[in-house]
């Protein structure tokens, strides 16, 4: 039995943040319905790689759930909604604040119907302040975040290269939408949670990017990022290497490996502090060395020294890599419309047991009859609600 089996899911998203969010509650086992606008449908769909008319950003992002197409401009698809929610345990949605009031699917009007429903609001900023309700994305939030400039050096800002903050704040809601069930199960009541990209990204990167605006008495020493002692790719002869020697043990360690264990009793480097002060020409030193080996040849050395290393692999060599294979991190999973696909697997083992994908992405309206016949809608007046252009 998956962990969230028995837990129904509405979720209304554009992009990543409640969708990704949404797809590990199905991944675990909650049924999940995503309910999408009557046109296009989610514009995820058609972003980047595709086949079929669905993209592979899209399929990523939505893989286990089941989709419907209602007109919730017009109020016979808000009420049709309004009567599912007491069978509905989460709703889900990462629309600007005041959107759902406006179309009638609020959380007090809806907890109301529903008193045991969890209510998740995703918003770029949060609902108050300067920028409450302005548009947000992941560009937009890693640069308010702190993300840029934490990734830039000397005051040059850079971006990571992937929707990193859209994916914290999903991961974000994912916690605590399932924290709140397990309130549900102690005290019987829903209740309603907001959530911004902005305080769930600067959460995210402040234990360690912000280490020195921290401390506020003026009496304490600011020290160095582990970002600047830890994240540097080190050429070799053909390429390079990342090494990871982060206490003294393993940095003497690393420099007998590499033949220069005379640096210990330098005087500009014997001790930790003396490092960190001189940590430039320590730096230009051990690259120096560095560049008298293959990469081959100083992983061999560094790994029998118990040092943490690793070659820099291009992204066919990170799914082909043995240990995913002992990890059975990678899956294949057929789809209808798009073939073949590779996913990866839920990270998370219950038991000792991977959680595999229900079913594939959907398609634009794929389930809409099928999940109104199972809110026990009847086929009369689900014929009705497409014929009028409610559903599709």
């Amino acid at each position: 039995m998956k962990p969230l089996e028995g837990i129904t899911v509405l979720e209304f998203s554009t992009m990543i943040t409640a969708s990704f969010a949404a797809m590990m509650m199905a991944e675990q086992g909650a049924r999940v319905i995503k309910v999408e606008p009557m046109n296009v449908g989610d514009p995820m769909r058609y972003i980047g790689a595709n086949k079929g008319g669905i993209s592979s950003l899209f399929a990523n992002c939505n893989r286990g759930k089941q989709s419907i197409r209602v007109n919730l401009k017009e109020e016979d698809g808000q009420s049709l909604i309004r009567e599912m929610i007491p069978h509905v345990d989460i709703f889900i949605h990462n629309f600007r604040p005041g959107v759902m009031d406006k179309l009638n699917l609020g959380s007090a009007s809806l907890r109301a119907l529903q008193p045991k429903l969890i209510y998740a609001a995703i918003s770029g900023f949060g609902k108050e302040g300067p920028l409450g309700g302005a548009p947000a994305y992941d560009p937009i939030i890693q640069a308010q975040a702190g993300l840029t400039a934490t990734q830039g050096r000397n005051n040059e800002p850079a971006f990571f290269r992937t929707l990193i903050c859209d994916k914290i704040t999903a991961y974000t809601a994912c916690q605590a939408v399932t924290c709140a069930l397990y309130v549900r199960e102690k005290t019987g009541q829903g209740q309603h949670i907001d959530l911004s990209m902005l305080d769930s990204s600067l959460f995210f990167v402040f234990p360690d990017g912000f280490q020195n605006h921290t401390l506020l008495d003026p009496d304490h020493e600011p020290g160095a990022l582990l970002i600047d002692l830890l994240y540097e790719l080190s050429p070799t002869k053909d390429g390079a290497i990342t090494v990871s020697a982060a206490t003294d043990e393993m940095q003497m360690r690393a420099l007998i490996a590499l033949g220069i264990e005379h640096l210990l009793v330098d005087e500009r480097f014997n001790s930790f502090e003396k490092m960190v002060t001189n940590l430039q020409e320590f730096k230009g030193l051990v690259a120096e060395a560095y560049l008298q080996f293959t990469t081959d040849e100083i992983l061999h050395k560094l790994q029998a020294a118990d040092v943490p290393c690793a070659r820099s692999l291009d992204k066919d060599e990170v799914l082909a890599q043995e240990q995913l294979a002992a990890n059975d991190t990678v899956g294949l999973l057929d789809h209808p419309i798009m073939g073949k696909m590779r996913i990866i697997k839920s990270p998370a083992r219950f038991g000792g047991q991977r959680l595999e994908p229900s079913r594939p992405s959907p398609d634009h309206g794929e389930n809409t009859a099928e999940v109104l016949r199972d809110f026990e809608f009847s086929a009369e007046r689900i014929q009705t609600m497409t014929e009028r252009g409610i559903v599709a």
